[in-house]
């Protein structure tokens, strides 16, 4: 365990975490919750949510990988948990291999409309079509229903995975993310700077800055609860893996406050990208749900913007940078189990983990279309697996490994992570521990309850 590999500088180490949390979850699912449930009025219980639970719950997923020094299984067993805990570790590298599946799709989905960008094909007139709407719905359910298409761009962005991933955690993860990292950022903050230009930008301010506090309600508690953990990647085996990198003398406790934070700018940033927009050009009145958002919302707003193309290189740029470092953070987690479990090379996991995307992701991606026929519970197999993996398996672990941290793990271990072994103190540490024990596994056993009621 001394001799594993660890991030090798500070910054490295911050810009990797950061990357693995900020997805498709800050990009296009906040804005499109934002909406749904009040604006202001979410957006304030979403920033209690990410302190209240996800930090305290990241806490003991940083705890758990550094003091384990393993993969999601083995830090488990490094503790001398029995072989029931194990399973948690189990879950949660089942979870994030079928998010990786459908995840990788939706990358390539990405890919396809940034190079449409770049050729200007995306702008193109759409025979018998005038209405700008009407043209991207159009475009987006031809490409996603298409069969080769997306598995060209799905095989594009596995290739592109596994030459990152196999060059290893400090020349592939932590020398990407550094680069990645401040380019995703930069993007942002030039978004920000026309976004708050345009003519309604008050409106759409008003709207995601003022809070109405009649809108909060159980429904939107429940929601802001929910995108907390799915944007901080939390109960995925992400953070365990991670931190197993972490080198002794990281402060977790500010390194888990200063990924929270930098992943809640990125989500408050979208919103001060996206409202302003939509109420300028209009757009309120429609739904602004995940890829509708992302593939039609959004290429209607640019259409009507001057240097439409460049605007959307950068937003497509800015979205596949997301994607790519989720995609990288999530296939992680079963790399480092194939490598800590069964003392594989980094090529011989890497390719173990990703050649059978090959297969597995080319049926979600067809389950779009030819495909579209065949389904589980009354949905398509891409839904399916973003329903069982999202909604209950990342819950379920996350309860137990609340349960795990506040009650079971051995004697002194949790506080002796945080306190670097006595060295730095943790005042919070009596607050910290009842909400693991407590308050975290009954709000998310609520939200896992939810999803059945």
């Amino acid at each position: 365990m001394e001799n594993r590999l660890k991030f090798a500088s500070k910054v490295g180490l911050i810009a990797a975490t950061v990357g693995s949390a900020v997805g498709l979850g800050n990009v296009w699912r906040f804005p499109a919750e934002a909406q749904a449930n009040g604006g202001a009025a979410f957006l304030l219980l979403y920033v209690v949510c990410v302190f209240l639970l996800g930090v305290p719950v990241m806490l003991s997923e940083f705890a758990l990988g550094r003091g384990g020094c393993s993969d999601a299984i083995g830090s488990f067993k490094n503790l001398g948990a029995k072989r029931g805990w194990w399973a948690v570790g189990g879950l949660a590298i089942l979870a994030s291999y079928i998010i990786l599946c459908f995840y990788m799709v939706v990358a390539g989905w990405t890919f396809e409309y940034l190079w449409q960008s770049v050729t200007g094909v995306l702008y193109a007139p759409v025979e018998g079509l005038t209405d700008l709407n009407g043209q991207f719905t159009y475009r987006m359910k031809e490409f996603i229903s298409e069969s080769w298409n997306p598995l060209i761009n799905t095989y594009i962005m596995i290739g592109l995975n596994i030459v990152i991933l196999m060059v290893g955690v400090q020349k592939g993860i932590e020398r990407l993310s550094n680069i990645l990292m401040p380019v995703l950022f930069v993007i942002l903050v030039v978004f920000c700077c026309v976004a708050l230009t345009l003519p309604k930008a008050s409106e759409g301010l008003e709207f995601f800055l003022r809070p109405d506090f009649s809108k909060i309600n159980t429904k939107v508690a429940l929601n802001a609860i929910g995108q907390a953990f799915f944007s901080l990647s939390l109960g995925m085996g992400i953070l365990i893996t991670y931190s197993s990198y972490f080198p002794s003398d990281t402060r977790l406790g500010k390194t888990a406050v200063t990924v929270s934070l930098l992943d809640l700018l990125v989500a408050v940033m979208m919103g001060l990208i996206i409202f302003p927009a939509v109420m300028t050009f209009h757009l309120e009145g429609e739904g602004l749900r995940g890829a509708t958002l992302v593939f039609i919302t959004l290429p209607e707003v640019f259409a009507q913007m001057p240097l439409t193309q460049l605007w959307s290189v950068l937003f497509f740029l800015l979205l596949l940078v997301a994607a790519l470092t989720s995609c990288i953070s999530i296939a992680e987690v079963s790399i480092a189990f194939l490598q800590d479990r069964l003392h594989w090379s980094r090529v011989k996991a890497t390719l173990a983990v990703l050649l059978p995307l090959l297969v597995f992701s080319s049926v979600c991606s067809l389950s779009q279309g030819p495909l579209s026929h065949i389904t589980l519970c009354g949905m398509n197999i891409f839904d399916f697996l973003d329903n069982l993996a999202t909604n209950i398996f990342l819950p379920l672990g996350s309860i137990f490994m609340c349960i795990y941290m506040g009650w079971f793990a051995p004697r002194g271990f949790f506080r002796g992570e945080l306190s670097n072994g006595g060295s730095l103190s943790v005042p919070y540490f009596g607050v910290l521990r009842f909400i693991l024990r407590w308050v975290a596994p009954l709000l998310i056993g609520w939200i896992l309850l939810s999803n059945f009621l």
